[in-house]
């Protein structure tokens, strides 16, 4: 699986099946529910920790058919004129929408300009920065529950909160619908530009992590509290805390998912120890619960 992961470790997974259109995922899941095998849904591998020993069940991948990106009509007559629905596919690169919503001159996403990975990773994740997250240009997201069932609801039936959205484990994004204010371009596209200038500053772009390694708690930061237990820089093996910024976890090259698994270990209980806090992972550790990362 290191090579679907951007943290470039894991062992092998009993089969990686590409779902190319929407009735062969019904298809899929429902014969993986009736034969009770687990499966994975992943989508660019930016938020995955896999262990060696690999994955029993099925990784199954969306294919181009789930990456489409389009502005459906607005039928909401109160918001019509000022707000825009654009559709995007969980397959999409989420820094594709940015990028079409800021040429739309919509504006609501531009806290993820430079986050990495697919829409539908980043819906489940309900990714976030600079005082942003999805769920606040989410209008509805349309899943299918593990018995093949599609449903879109809206998103107060969803019930988003801080790194997750509320859905099961096992249900499957499909796409997201969000609502965008029509802004400047000019202004959209400096915002944007601003966000990832800071990004490559603060965090270690270019090197194999999965970003965030770990939940901000509500006291501080988890970048603040585990650089202040001296941690920054702290390695086993090829896995190391990034010295550009604390809450990454890096793969200087030759890490193993072990290798992870210890530094984060370690991270974790020196940190209690300083703190008394104890940080829970952001990164979505794959084992036998099927979820969509």
């Amino acid at each position: 699986m290191a090579r679907f992961s951007t943290f470039k470790v894991g062992g092998p997974a009993e089969a990686v099946l590409v779902a190319e259109s929407q009735d062969e995922l019904v298809m899929l899941v429902q014969w993986l529910h009736k034969n009770k095998i687990h499966s994975y849904v992943i989508g660019k591998g930016s938020n995955i920790l896999v262990p060696d020993t690999g994955l029993k069940g099925a990784v199954i991948v969306l294919g181009n058919k789930f990456a489409s990106l389009e502005i459906e009509p607005n039928d909401d007559q109160e918001t019509k004129k000022s707000t825009t629905l654009v559709n995007a596919g969980a397959a999409c690169l989420l820094n594709k929408l940015v990028k079409y919503s800021t040429e739309n001159n919509l504006s609501g996403l531009e806290f993820a300009a430079g986050i990495p990975g697919s829409v539908g990773g980043a819906i489940v994740m309900n990714a976030g920065a600079w005082g942003g997250e999805m769920s606040d240009a989410i209008h509805s997201v349309t899943f299918m529950d593990p018995e093949g069932i599609i449903m879109s609801p809206g998103k107060e039936q969803l019930q988003f909160a801080y790194r997750k959205w509320g859905g099961s484990k096992k249900s499957i994004v499909l796409s997201g619908v969000f609502s965008l204010t029509k802004g400047e371009k000019n202004k959209i596209s400096a915002t944007c530009k601003k966000y990832q200038k800071a990004r490559k500053i603060k965090q270690p772009l270019g090197i194999p992590s999965a970003g965030s390694f770990f939940k901000n708690p509500q006291s501080l930061p988890a970048g603040k509290l585990i650089e202040d237990a001296g941690l920054k820089g702290f390695s086993i093996g090829g896995a190391m805390v990034s010295p550009v910024h604390a809450n990454f976890i890096v793969n200087t090259g030759k890490a193993t998912a072990d290798d992870v698994f210890a530094v984060m270990q370690e991270v974790q209980d020196k940190v209690l120890h300083s703190s008394g806090i104890m940080l829970e992972p952001e990164v979505h550790i794959l084992g036998e619960e099927g979820c969509q990362a």
